[in-house]
């Protein structure tokens, strides 16, 4: 990948990592109700999911989706369905207690990269970097490096998410805030899927 490439892809996942899409929505959620230590299982699960799937995509799982353009649409719906059940967990989710907190578990590691393969925005995202920033004729090797790039930038851009939800702990001190929080962080996982469902 020359380095005329470079900037212009780092740019390109550095906006698409840190705009509200799924994975945000639900690190701001986890850094609200659980913390940024308890979440790093989930952020790591996201970048290091969504870095091998745009590997996995780039070395010839796009075309696998050109020859069965069914399975995308039956992955987009999927994903979509999921989406809107996670949205209605957490909108019905009472504010937790210290205690029930504690005893509560986050989305683990694996949980978070599985749901790449079934997240809208990931593919989007995975399928536009590999069609713009990959160089004719290229080889592994740009498919990796276009690859880590999302893995290293989503780190930090992800990771902001649950560095806010965790500042969101010191503004909402009581259930009641708690609760809206949480619901609006539940309207806003559903409206992420509107521009997804409807390309």
């Amino acid at each position: 990948m020359s380095p005329d490439l470079l900037f212009p892809l780092c740019t390109f996942a550095a906006v698409t990592t840190i705009t509200p899409g799924p994975n945000n929505t639900m690190m701001l959620a986890s850094g609200l109700n659980y913390g940024f230590a308890r979440s790093l299982p989930h952020l790591f699960g996201i970048c290091c999911g969504f870095t091998f799937m745009i590997f996995a995509t780039g070395l010839g799982l796009h075309a696998v989706f050109e020859q069965v353009p069914m399975l995308q649409i039956i992955l987009k719906y999927a994903g979509a369905l999921y989406l809107l059940w996670l949205a209605w967990k957490l909108a019905h989710a009472a504010p937790m207690s210290a205690e029930q907190a504690s005893a509560s578990k986050p989305m683990g590691f694996a949980g978070a990269a599985a749901f790449q393969w079934i997240n809208p925005k990931a593919w989007v995202m995975a399928i536009g970097a590999l069609t713009t920033y990959l160089p004719p004729g290229f080889q592994v090797l740009d498919v990796a490096a276009l690859a880590g790039v999302f893995g290293v930038i989503g780190i930090f851009c992800v990771g902001s998410w649950a560095l806010f939800g965790v500042a969101m702990r010191r503004v909402l001190q009581n259930a009641r805030s708690v609760r809206i929080f949480n619901v609006a962080m539940a309207l806003l996982l559903v409206a992420t899927l509107y521009p997804i469902l409807i390309s």
